[in-house]
């Protein structure tokens, strides 16, 4: 599948690519509401965990009912703007590569098992799977991270 693929592009190369951020620019927020950087990268390591328990679940039990999360209040309680951030980025690819083992594990008959994740209706795996690439694709990008070449071909 094209988008395991991508996804070990991507935990090969984004972490040297975060690295290379300066810290400063990293932990500015743009005003006290938004995140910064730091804590959008935050936010996609809770992303990764929340996902990685969706592509499990979905494999071991008949059409599991997924909890949705605040993404706000679990980037708040983690304190992601007082993280080192380099430990972030070793975490960041941590749970990919915990996410990838588990994905790799679907069978091509599994990508079409379903879930629901909040009030959704049925979800397919791989919608999931791929919705989780395209949503930190875009944060990534955000974040400032070069990523035009780790992106789906259209």
């Amino acid at each position: 599948m094209q988008r395991l693929k991508q996804l070990r592009a991507l935990i090969d190369e984004i972490p040297a690519r975060l690295k290379e951020l300066q810290i400063a620019r990293v932990e500015l927020k743009p005003s006290p509401s938004k995140w910064s950087p730091k804590e959008e990268l935050g936010h996609l390591l809770d992303s990764a965990a929340n996902n990685h328990q969706r592509i499990v679940r979905t494999q071991l039990e008949d059409k599991p009912k997924m909890p949705g999360y605040d993404g706000d209040a679990w980037v708040k309680l983690h304190r992601y703007q007082q993280r080192n951030w380099q430990e972030m980025i070793e975490l960041w690819r941590a749970l990919n590569q915990q996410l990838l083992a588990a994905a790799e594990a679907v069978s091509d008959s599994a990508w079409s098992r379903t879930c629901t994740i909040a009030d959704s209706q049925p979800l397919t795996l791989k919608f999931v799977f791929e919705d989780y690439i395209d949503h930190m694709l875009n944060h990534l990008v955000h974040i400032g991270v070069e990523a035009d070449d780790l992106k789906p071909e259209a």
